[in-house]
């Protein structure tokens, strides 16, 4: 065992950081650890090995109830998969586990205690609390006189100071707390705290007549607490462009109106100044028509103004749109350049056909007239060939297109 003695140090710390991390567990986890154990006893009491022949099996392997078999059943269903703190705390008390269930069951069948409080020094007994469980206050009652629950009691935690149930106060929880008076009981014995009246801090009973004193923001006046307005004192601190508001026992900051620049109370009829885009008219901060109050509220060739709440904004004129910052004419896209005879109708064009072969006709017949033979010639052709070809379609579609300029 020479080879182990380089690494003594090292597994004496691993033992001390194991058993500082079981000792900063939560007292909760081990308990509901414990009770889970407990459970699985329970689901567990009446098995046995199984087999053909139990008594045997008993008799040679220990019996079931004290056997390792049993206590993997047990530990395997204890913790959730999901419960990662169980599933920790399990992994760091193997041992404490294993010692119980062989050699301290009997002379301490209380597991939670015995591993908890005395092994583990997780948990205190009930009543206590703190690393050394020291005793919680109690009174007549029990602890923290049965009004209250004792800071830490039961675990290694707390302060041992007595959180009081709503209604009562004091180290033992014996008082009755602001805003509660004690009722009379048909016996000798301190009856309950009960409520005051919502504006009293202390009183007599549950009236508003009542009160002996008052909570904060009422004073007292014929036994009754009557509101104090911190908006007509000095009491109240709002900030700029705000007011106050009074309300039951306090007061309130509420915005102003968008007209106002500091203002007494709300609307635009309570302004201290007008904002910019508003003008007093009467005793009301308004809004100023920067469209028609300017000559040229807007200088930008083609804009409209349109006035709103407090200002105007400037958009483009009908039949315009914004390009570069500058309004322009809303044109459609051009389409394809018309011909010279686009808008004339067929009739029209009819007719010019007519007259373009009437002239280019006469033409022909003038020369041919002065006894021209080349002429006369080409005279007699033409007026064939373009009497035949203005009978055709062709015809028609080639003069449609040079009227037309295509």
């Amino acid at each position: 065992m020479w080879w182990a003695w380089p690494f003594l140090p090292a597994l004496v710390l691993l033992s001390e950081l194991s058993v500082v991390r079981v000792q900063t567990a939560p007292c909760q986890t081990c308990r509901k650890l414990t009770e889970s154990f407990i459970k699985g006893l329970e689901t567990t009491a009446n098995k046995n090995f199984g087999g053909g022949n139990t008594a045997w099996e008993e008799e040679k392997l220990a019996k079931y109830a004290r056997s390792e078999t049993r206590l993997l059943e047990i530990v395997e269903a204890a913790c959730e998969k999901a419960d990662f703190e169980c599933n920790q705390l399990l992994e760091q008390i193997e041992d404490q586990v294993e010692t119980w269930w062989f050699h301290r069951q009997l002379e301490a069948p209380d597991l939670s205690e015995w591993l908890c409080i005395e092994e583990l020094r997780l948990c205190c007994p009930p009543g206590r609390f703190g690393p050394e469980c020291k005793e919680c206050p109690s009174g007549p009652g029990g602890v923290c006189g049965g009004l209250g629950r004792c800071e830490g009691e039961g675990t290694r935690l707390g302060d041992g100071e007595c959180v009081c149930d709503p209604g009562y106060s004091g180290s033992l929880c014996q008082s009755c707390a602001d805003g509660y008076f004690r009722e009379k009981s048909s016996n000798e014995s301190a009856g309950a705290c009960a409520a005051c009246y919502y504006s009293c801090k202390k009183c007599l009973g549950p009236q508003d007549y009542k009160c002996l004193d008052c909570k904060p923001g009422w004073i007292l006046h014929d036994n009754k607490c009557v509101d104090v307005d911190e908006c007509g004192t000095e009491l109240a601190r709002c900030a700029s462009n705000t007011y106050c508001h009074n309300t039951d026992g306090s007061y309130e900051c509420r915005g102003c109106d968008q007209a106002c620049v500091g203002c007494m109370g709300s609307g635009p009829a309570r302004c201290k100044k007008c904002s910019r885009g508003y003008k007093l008219k009467g005793a009301k901060c308004l809004d100023v028509d920067e469209c028609s109050e300017r000559a040229i509220a807007c200088p930008g060739l083609n804009e409209a103004c349109t006035n709103e709440e407090g200002s105007f904004h400037c958009d483009c004129a009908d039949g315009f749109i914004r390009r570069d910052s500058i309004c322009v004419e809303n044109k459609p896209p051009a389409g394809p350049e018309k011909g010279l005879f686009d808008d004339m109708t067929d009739d029209e064009v009819l007719v010019l056909q007519q007259m373009f072969f009437g002239v280019v006709i006469c033409a022909l017949a003038t020369l041919a007239a002065k006894g021209d033979m080349v002429f006369t010639a080409i005279f007699i052709g033409g007026v064939a060939a373009m009497a035949g070809y203005w009978l055709t379609e062709k015809g028609d579609y080639m003069l449609d297109g040079i009227l037309k300029g295509r």
